[in-house]
């Protein structure tokens, strides 16, 4: 798997392409360097952002406040910032996916 994943002073950040409105909640693949995640969840009113922070936080073990949507609000490519992640225990964690 290849991302791009960026150090900063408190965690990291992670390119992700979501596919909303798909038949399961699921880690795809990449894209570009970008983690591919389908969602079952619709794109309206921001409930695919808030779907997206909290299948993360359940796949990565991690608090739903330890993530924080950075850019890309209404695009399907999204960074995140995760706290509290370096890129290697971000990349540990996502390498069963």
């Amino acid at each position: 798997m290849s991302l791009t994943l960026r150090a900063t002073t408190n965690g990291c950040t992670l390119n992700v392409r979501v596919h909303p409105g798909a038949r399961r909640n699921a880690i795809t693949g990449t894209h570009d360097g970008a983690l591919k995640i389908s969602l079952t969840t619709p794109p309206a009113d921001g409930r695919a952002n808030a779907a997206l922070i909290a299948f993360l936080a359940e796949h990565l073990s991690i608090p739903r406040a330890a993530i924080t949507l950075t850019t890309g609000a209404t695009s399907r490519s999204k960074t995140m910032h995760l706290e509290g992640l370096t890129p290697e225990s971000l990349t540990a964690a996502l390498e069963p996916a």
